[in-house]
């Protein structure tokens, strides 16, 4: 019987997956997961999150008689003595987009091609493949306006229902994902975070279910305010795969108000679109002529303050606690976070990016590197550099009853909340914080802050 080996990778999920359709359709499928590189790259937080995701994926696979088998080492080494051990004649997987992958992924697919094997990648993390979406010219978008007029009126073909699945008539064997020990890093935080996440297909799909139900229709006007919970929570399930975007998509799209969020799905398309056609929007500025932007890249004390939430802002603050508590944090909040440390206290945006991929369970390489360059300024369609989000000014718009700074800052407040004393116990114990601390003094004044970035901007139109 032809058996396919299904490598998984960030598609955790059965249904709407073409490659797992694809496979069960000639025979035998044996899923498999390498622990290679790309896993240890990973930050703390989404290691922990993937390691909560392979559990509940392998329990669903096992809820129908089948397993994930767990590998670890080099991809192409692996899946060759895969296909060695099981006499598999096909290898298929689901694509990926950053550099890395693709120079991976070909270098795999030429060499199982070379033995004879059907080695074949197939869509499914996103709504439009990267090179779909083209100007009028033929070339990359830069600006997302246009992008989203293309997108938005595309055809998108419906999910594809979970094919049944005939296991093999031998099982190869696994590792274990207790012995990978992923959460490792998270230290005791791990246990705060857990009950914020609920990983796997069907948590997605009953969250997607009660976001369409109850929150879709105030999306629009509720987005924005942190203290609402107006949005999807959907992010966490896209980064893994647990849910496709196509199964969000048109879920959505039923519902007629549904168009400021439909546009936030493509917006992820527009990110993963620049980073396959710009690849240096990952770790250079996008836009050449930033580069030569005086960011500092110092380890300060002011710095290591940002990364506690401990500015003396309470509006930057109350993100950066929310993050270490749930592992996300409000799209509104992360660019107040990201402006006050790129511009208020000139801090390079490549420290917040890589503080973001240590401490999110939705962490996108995509999305994270479009969002900080969008609001450093130096990224394509980014918002002009002198658009200086004011914490304060922020604040009073979409947390004008001080709901959800006081969800999560404790100190000064005679009764704080569980959530703002969960913090103290999610980070890392020597920062030494309590709750009986005095709430910090600001680590730069917001006037003051914007005049430094006003000027150093200034100095570089100025060259």
């Amino acid at each position: 019987m032809p058996t396919t080996l299904l490598w998984f990778r960030r598609d955790l999920r059965l249904a709407d997956h073409p490659a797992l359709v694809a496979a069960a359709g000639r025979g035998a499928v044996i899923p498999v997961f390498i622990h290679d590189n790309s896993v240890d790259t990973l930050g703390a937080a989404p290691k922990w999150r993937l390691d909560r995701g392979l559990e509940a994926f392998d329990a669903g696979l096992r809820g129908q008689g089948h397993r994930l088998i767990l590998r670890r080492g080099p991809a192409r080494e692996v899946l060759e003595e895969l296909v060695e051990e099981t006499g598999a004649d096909a290898v298929y997987w689901s694509r990926l987009y950053d550099p890395e992958a693709i120079e991976r992924d070909a270098r795999v697919k030429a060499a199982l091609q070379e033995n004879g094997i059907d080695a074949q990648s197939f869509a499914g993390h996103l709504i439009h493949e990267p090179w779909e979406i083209e100007t009028q010219q033929g070339g990359p978008y830069r600006v997302y306006s246009p992008f989203w007029k293309n997108a938005k009126n595309r055809q998108v073909a419906d999910p594809l229902a979970a094919p049944d699945m005939r296991a093999p008539d031998q099982w190869p064997e696994s590792e274990t994902l207790e012995s990978w020990e992923l959460g490792r890093a998270m230290h005791r935080g791990a246990k705060v975070l857990a009950p914020h996440s609920r990983p796997g297909e069907a948590a997605a799909l009953d969250q997607l279910a009660n976001f369409r139900e109850e929150s879709l229709t105030r999306y629009k006007e509720g987005r924005d305010l942190p203290a609402a919970r107006a949005t999807s929570q959907m992010s966490e399930y896209l980064t893994y795969g647990e849910i496709s975007a196509r199964q969000i998509w048109h879920a959505a799209k039923r519902n007629s108000t549904s168009e400021s969020f439909l546009k936030q799905l493509i917006w992820r398309d527009f990110a993963y679109h620049l980073m396959y056609h710009t690849p240096h929007i990952l770790d250079r500025s996008w836009r050449a002529e930033w580069e030569r932007f005086p960011w500092s890249e110092e380890e300060t004390e002011a710095l290591q303050r940002w990364r506690q939430g401990r500015t003396g802002v309470p509006f930057v603050d109350a993100p950066m606690r929310e993050m270490y508590v749930t592992g996300r944090m409000h799209n509104r909040a992360r660019m107040v976070v990201a402006s006050y440390l790129t511009k208020h206290m000139g801090v390079h945006w490549r420290i917040g990016q890589a503080w973001f991929e240590d401490c999110l369970t939705d962490w996108d390489p995509a999305n994270n590197a479009m969002g900080w360059q969008w609001v450093a300024g130096c990224g394509p369609d980014a918002a002009p550099y002198f658009r200086i989000f004011n914490p304060a000014t922020q604040a009073k718009r979409y947390d004008s009853d001080f709901a959800y700074r006081k969800r999560w800052i404790a100190e000064g407040e005679a009764r704080p909340s569980e959530t703002a004393l969960s913090y103290f116990d999610a980070v890392p114990t020597a920062w030494g914080l309590s709750p009986n601390d005095d709430y910090p003094d600001p680590v730069v004044g917001l006037d003051e802050g914007r005049q430094r970035a006003l000027n150093a901007y200034a100095e570089l139109t100025e060259k």
